[in-house]
């Protein structure tokens, strides 16, 4: 097996003793690179998503104006892409680093925790709905704060 200066920090290995790993690596880095186009189709797709729901919404009696639900479902759009361009560097970064960057993961958690409560229709939701939600926002942004290395300072 090659000498990797950066051995024991990745999840797979490019070089391996076993002939069968090693193969089986190179697959699932192959299949890392199909999803990294495939969340570049999504977010295109995404993108063309928001102009029409922007389109959609300013088209509509009252013609150019935006009523607040209008404005919560473009910025639910809006978000959406957002996530996924995190979600796409979440794919990048790893084919990149071979490692997996908790503190992004966590980043792209909270936007999409974020954009739920963004969004959120309290008149339909149960109480206990709400605290689960305030629970997962806690949790991630406790977490974020120790991986970012905050808390030691």
């Amino acid at each position: 097996m090659k000498h990797d200066p950066r051995a024991g920090e990745g999840h797979l290995e490019t070089e391996h003793e076993d002939w069968l790993v090693a193969s089986l690596n190179r697959v699932i880095r192959q299949a890392i690179r199909v999803l990294a186009v495939l969340m570049m189709l999504v977010i295109l797709w995404c993108v063309a998503d928001v102009g029409l729901v922007l389109y959609q919404k300013l088209s509509s009696p009252p013609i150019m104006l935006l009523d607040l639900n209008d404005i919560f479902a473009v910025f639910a759009a809006f978000l959406a892409v957002l996530i996924a361009i995190e979600i796409f560097a979440n794919i990048t970064l790893y084919l990149r680093d071979d490692v997996i960057h908790v503190k992004l993961v966590l980043a792209t958690a909270l936007m999409a925790i974020a954009r739920k409560v963004i969004v959120l229709d309290t008149e339909t939701l149960t109480p206990e709905y709400l605290y689960g939600i305030g629970a997962v926002v806690l949790a991630l942004g406790i977490s974020y704060w120790l991986v970012s290395g905050k808390a030691r300072t």
